[in-house]
């Protein structure tokens, strides 16, 4: 019987998808036996702060299982692929699989007793969340809304937003309630909140973060033998798809403060890929989309970075740098 043990964060929502993962090796290799090791990461554990001081998603909610994995505690690491620094390599690791995509795009939650014709008619409502890309396209699309600082879990927020909480922060100081959350569907869909999706945006509304809906699984670029084993539960159209959106985060070497989206869809077997570059205040957006062979992921990632970068996209990314 083989052993395999996965490491995850605590939350509902990773739980989930680790238990998926753990769902579809027992289903393709008989007699594995999967354990699934829980951590809490700084980021689950610092619930007020911005992720920066923590090395962004990567260093906040990646790095320490990252760590165990690299010194042979784990066979490998789930993470939400959303949550891995793209511009950056991790020597001695590589992603073994991804789960088919779920789905990619963002949602409006809206607090009881707050319709979308009230929200989209209203002044001064706040929208919550903590990614700046959310962010940027919120200022984009609600002009007349406030966006403010919104931590925690999918399914902690939905509960903050609902009993009216203010988000504490680092200071001692607080923002809000929210009225509104801007959160990803698939996260929502995990934790059984999918009723609560009041508005779902579309691609041209407001662009994914690179890898948004793909669960990844992260083993030792050595260990061939749980390769192997991750083989078996890969799907190709979701990994070449990841390939290529991170890849316009290489290209770009866009950081955690990177207000920057992309998506790639495959139809047959071509590959379509939209990826933008936005400033913070969402007032100025740089787009590029291109179409190229659903087997070349990375060379249409990367042909799609450079236009960004030819059309200025360095400047905003620049200006976004924490000092």
């Amino acid at each position: 019987m083989s052993r395999f043990r996965i490491g995850t964060r605590k939350s509902a929502m990773a739980l989930a998808q680790t238990e998926e993962i753990a769902r579809r090796l027992r289903a393709a290799i008989p007699g594995i036996e999967v354990e699934i090791v829980k951590f809490e990461t700084t980021g689950d554990i610092d619930q007020t702060g911005k992720l920066l001081p923590h090395g962004g998603k990567g260093g906040a909610f990646v790095a320490q299982i990252r760590e165990a994995v690299i010194a042979g505690r784990l066979e490998a690491a789930m993470h939400s692929l959303k949550d891995m620094p793209g511009n950056e390599d991790t020597p001695g690791l590589v992603i073994g699989a991804t789960l088919s995509r779920d789905p990619p795009f963002d949602a409006l939650v809206l607090r009881p007793g707050l319709s979308l014709d009230m929200f989209r008619r209203g002044k001064g409502f706040k929208i919550g969340t903590n990614a700046v890309r959310r962010a940027a396209y919120a200022r984009r699309l609600f002009p007349q809304a406030e966006v403010i600082h919104f931590r925690g879990a999918a399914d902690t927020r939905v509960r903050k937003l609902d009993q009216g909480e203010k988000q504490r922060l680092p200071d001692g100081g607080a923002v809000g309630p929210a009225d509104a959350l801007i959160m990803a569907r698939s996260g929502l869909e995990r934790v059984g909140l999918a009723s609560r999706v009041a508005y779902e945006f579309s691609a041209r509304d407001m662009l994914p973060a690179v890898g948004q809906g793909i669960v990844a699984v992260e083993c030792a670029a050595r260990d061939f033998e749980t390769r192997r084993m991750l083989s078996s539960i890969d799907d190709a159209t979701a990994h070449a798809c990841a390939d290529a959106e991170r890849e316009v985060l290489w290209v770009l070497n866009g950081h955690c403060n990177s207000p920057i989206a992309g998506f790639a869809q495959v139809s047959g077997d071509v590959m379509s890929l939209t990826a933008s570059v936005l400033d913070h205040a969402g007032s100025r957006i740089i787009e590029a989309s291109r179409t190229g062979p659903a087997n070349r992921p990375r060379e249409l990632g990367r042909a799609v970075g450079l236009e960004l970068l030819a059309k200025g996209a360095a400047e905003i990314i620049e200006r976004s740098r924490p000092v």
